[in-house]
């Protein structure tokens, strides 16, 4: 009954490409439900998730309902035309107005059956709306490139475009403290802040760098991994730029001479907000403000979109749903620990299974999961959270870090006591993580019985799959990078990235995860209760066919996936 009262009747576009063979009928019932879900566009839901080639729908799409197929790629688009529809409805509907002839406007659409679109238009604009057949893709590259051109990019933003902030009169840091709902809010640093928020959410980026120097002042983005220079705002702005977002992260204004550390909710529609967490520090020229991007709705919480190969993700499987042990994800800062985390808990989370969290900060929300938020100012630490959690009878815990002794020592013991506990630390491989935790103060014998399994990860820049070109390397030199004889009989296939494209400058987009996942065997306990070291460690794991991080990057290489520039950038110490 259940399954039958969550049956879509596909009709229109998703109905030719189930009959086409594009896609089987319960596929596209859970991809319309998907795009129902996300608010978004059926065919951008396919091409996004690269379900379907975007040129095999617009080919069906055109042969079914006899609309004409424009290359858009070909079309000098007028910026006059595109300025009457609001970019809100463009992007709502993936809709772009491309020309008009008398009362007639015609809109580029990657699926003519999209009514909705249309009519909405053509109430905005008052005149009568005509679709244009467009591929997906090409359609929304060209709608983020114009919207973009219209709304003034940050990329472009030098000082000379800034020149007239200089000379407009600010709220001064103490005013800056009263409500934001008076005159602050048209202040044209105000504007800047806010714009570079934007900017970066659309660009994808994870972090916000505010940096003053002695005779410059720069903001940067970290986007798939690597810092990019976006904009150099006058110099005698840093310390407004600084106290806004103060403001705006409810932190002390006046206090400059501290770290401090805060949270930004930055609410874009109804229904979609994004939080950013905010770490000030005083420096030679001024405070430096870092912001990292806490984006729930971004994080792909599937277990095949992390890029685990087969036997890793077996092998993570099979731990994962051990009744009790410790469960560790390992790396340094922004390697995508927190996702794959949680990628476990929502394999896990179940009405029958009691799970517990304790972070600082809370990432990621997830209905059915209690979640404590860490605060050291109000005493609410890791240490405290994990004695709470034993007495609420959990199944499952996670520790957002062990950081400490204290921290270490009760996960340890609720491991050994009937309980799944799942955390992270800070540590460069799988191995070095059983010597760290003894260097910590936990006994041989407790790491050795309590853990069950320790994954080491880093994130690497997926190649684009349209701008990459094949890499020839002799055969010395593939030796040289790690390749073994046998990968070579195989045939080692190698590609770079093909840089200076108008869409993609790199070469790069999005990010790939490589992992070391070791599970400790009888063998490895034997060790570790005789002191070994992290060297003697990893031999063994070697030993055991578990692959080290280094070896899944070049796998991943080898896939096409990422180059080995890129794998030596995040592996090579």
């Amino acid at each position: 009954m259940a399954a039958s009262a969550n049956k879509i009747n596909l009709s229109g576009l998703a109905r030719k490409l189930v009959l086409d063979g594009l896609l089987e009928a319960e596929a596209a019932q859970e991809h319309f439900r998907g795009a129902l879900k996300k608010k978004q566009p059926f065919v951008a839901f396919l091409v996004e998730n690269n379900l379907v080639p975007s040129s095999e729908i617009a080919l069906a799409a055109s042969q079914e309902f006899g609309v004409p197929l424009l290359e858009i790629d070909s079309l000098e688009l007028d910026i006059d035309i595109v300025k009457l529809v609001k970019s809100d409805l463009i992007r709502k509907h993936h809709a772009l107005p491309i020309f008009k002839r008398g009362k007639r406007l015609y809109i580029a659409l990657s699926d003519p059956t999209n009514l909705q679109a249309l009519d909405e238009i053509k109430f905005a604009v008052s005149m009568n709306t005509e679709a244009i057949l467009v591929e997906e893709d090409k359609l929304a590259k060209i709608i983020d490139r114009t919207l973009e051109e219209m709304e003034g990019g940050l990329g472009d933003m030098d000082d000379d475009d800034l020149d007239e902030l200089e000379n407009l009169e600010v709220a001064d840091e103490e005013a800056a403290q009263e409500d934001e709902g008076g005159d602050i809010d048209d202040a044209p640093v105000v504007k800047f802040v806010n714009k570079v928020l934007l900017d970066a959410i659309k660009k994808g980026a994870s972090d916000l760098h505010f940096e003053p120097y002695e005779k410059i002042y720069r903001v940067r983005f970290r986007i798939d991994g690597v810092l990019t220079e976006v904009a150099k705002p006058p110099l005698a702005l840093s310390s407004k730029i600084a106290a806004r977002i103060k403001v705006m992260s409810r932190l002390d204004v006046s206090e400059r001479r501290v770290p401090q550390d805060g949270r930004i909710k930055l609410k874009l529609s109804k229904t979609k907000s994004i939080d950013f967490r905010v770490s000030t520090c005083p420096t030679l020229f001024g405070e430096k403000t870092v912001m990292r991007i806490l984006d729930s709705d971004a994080a792909a919480l599937q277990i095949d979109m992390l890029g685990y190969e087969d036997a890793q993700k077996e092998t993570f499987l099979t731990n994962l749903h051990k009744p009790y042990g410790m469960f560790l994800v390992t790396g340094p800062t922004g390697s995508g620990k927190t996702v794959s985390l949680y990628t476990g808990i929502a394999i896990l989370n179940q009405v029958d299974i009691n799970i517990s969290t304790a972070e600082d900060p809370v990432e990621i929300n997830l209905p059915g999961v209690n979640q404590v938020q860490v605060d050291e100012r109000t005493g609410m630490t890791f240490e405290k959270a994990l004695k709470a959690f034993l007495r609420q009878d959990p199944d499952i815990i996670l520790v957002g870090e062990i950081r400490d002794l204290g921290t270490a020592g009760i996960a340890v013991k609720a491991a050994q006591t009937g309980h799944m506990v799942m955390s992270t630390l800070h540590t460069n491989d799988a191995p070095q993580t059983l010597t760290r935790l003894q260097d910590m103060g936990i006994q041989a014998f407790a790491v050795a019985t309590s853990i069950n399994l320790i994954t080491g990860q880093r994130l690497c820049r997926r190649l684009h799959p349209e701008y990459r070109k094949p890499l020839e390397m002799p055969e010395e030199s593939l030796l040289d990078e790690g390749y073994t004889e046998e990968d070579i009989e195989k045939g080692v296939k190698l590609f770079e990235p093909v840089t200076g494209n108008p869409d993609c400058e790199s070469g790069y987009k999005g990010r790939c995860g490589i992992y070391q996942v070791m599970n400790i065997s009888d063998a490895m306990k034997r060790l570790i209760i005789e002191g070994a070291n992290a060297v003697q460690l990893a031999d063994q794991a070697t030993a055991e066919g578990i692959w080290d991080i280094r070896r899944s990057g070049l796998a991943k290489a080898m896939q096409g996936v990422t180059s080995l520039t890129e794998v030596n950038r995040v592996t090579i110490e």
